[in-house]
């Protein structure tokens, strides 16, 4: 059986995917690469091989005579300064990342954009973007990027974007295995090139708040037990992932651990001013479920508000379970 060659390139990038990479699993990164017959015939933080060595690797990718199944990116491309890529050279190429990205990707099988910088230009894209930073086939929700909207990879798929700052393991990890498996196509992909397996559920499902949201009791600071969508900046009913079914490092997620969700798989999300704090108009949250109608959404805050359980709306606002749910079936002493 042919080996899955991945060659893995590193944009502008604080190196947290391939961090989240190594996350992966009880046995590790290695071991699920080795199980599902991929090999890593580059890395820039893992492998061996450099300068010469490295520069030769790219130089047979592009001349045809190394098989390459699936490049991957971490991090966004630089474009600049005047579309000359020269803010982001690969060392000891004396070439710009833009120019191995462009090269080697029609070389590839599959394209994949591992994490929200090489998707949607992500962090780098932010503010007035000096550095002209963009995602492969997106440049924030706009088509196009650095490839073009119309790049297809040799097997006919457009880029795969695994969005997330940073991924999850899991979601690397099993892209890649879905593509060496060939059990990949189009139809896996929503409309911004994410794998559905993680992007048709939403961060909400499976969050521990839940009994919170549902009565719209809310924390009102930090450390604090209740929902944090009201208040502190929570976007988990808007964002895609299945970041609280399948939890991170053995079972946590940004909202189990106090913080709030801040959408980091969707395209965009490092534009807003303030992570931590809800952006309201005349009271009411900006950023409402997604499928959900604004009046639809006021008429039952309001009705869950009043119907909200003495010990949900004290817990709301503790930073531990002060009142008990109660387990005497109703009887009393």
């Amino acid at each position: 059986m042919e080996r899955f060659n991945v060659l893995w390139l590193q944009g502008a990038s604080c190196g947290g995917c391939t961090m989240a990479a190594l996350d992966n699993g009880h046995s590790g990164w290695f071991a699920d690469l080795a199980r599902f017959g991929i090999d890593l015939i580059w890395h820039p933080s893992l492998s061996e091989a450099t300068g010469d060595e490295a520069v030769a690797i790219f130089e047979r990718v592009a001349d045809g005579t190394q098989r390459l199944d699936a490049l991957v990116l971490e991090g966004a491309v630089l474009r600049g300064p005047n579309g000359t890529g020269r803010f982001n050279m690969l060392g000891g190429t004396h070439r710009a990342m833009l120019h191995w990205v462009r090269a080697l990707a029609p070389c590839a099988n599959y394209v994949v954009a591992a994490g929200s910088c090489a998707a949607f230009g992500g962090v780098p894209m932010a503010g007035s973007n000096p550095t002209d930073a963009s995602g492969l086939q997106f440049a924030g929700v706009e088509a196009g990027g650095v490839l073009g909207a119309a790049f297809r990879s040799r097997a006919g798929l457009p880029v795969i974007n695994i969005a997330g700052c940073a991924p999850h393991p899991g979601w690397i990890a099993e892209t890649l295995a879905a593509l060496a498996l060939g059990g990949f196509d189009s139809e896996a992909l929503d409309s911004f090139g994410r794998p559905r397996f993680y992007a048709d559920h939403l961060a909400h499902h499976g969050c521990a708040r839940n009994e919170y949201y549902e009565f719209k009791a809310s924390a009102e600071t930090l450390s604090q037990q209740g929902c944090l969508m009201e208040h502190l900046g929570c976007k988990a009913t808007q964002a895609v992932g299945d970041c609280n079914q399948r939890g991170w490092n053995g079972g946590g997620s940004c909202t189990s651990g106090g913080g709030a969700c801040i959408a980091c798989t969707s395209p965009g999300f490092e534009a807003s001013q303030n992570f931590m704090e809800t952006a309201k108009l005349g009271g009411i949250p900006v950023g409402l479920p997604l499928d959900m109608p604004k009046a639809w959404f006021v008429a039952l805050a309001a009705l869950s508000k009043s119907a909200t359980p003495k010990r949900v709306r004290a817990n709301a606002t503790a930073d531990h379970v002060i009142v008990p749910p109660r387990t005497d079936h109703g009887r009393r002493k």
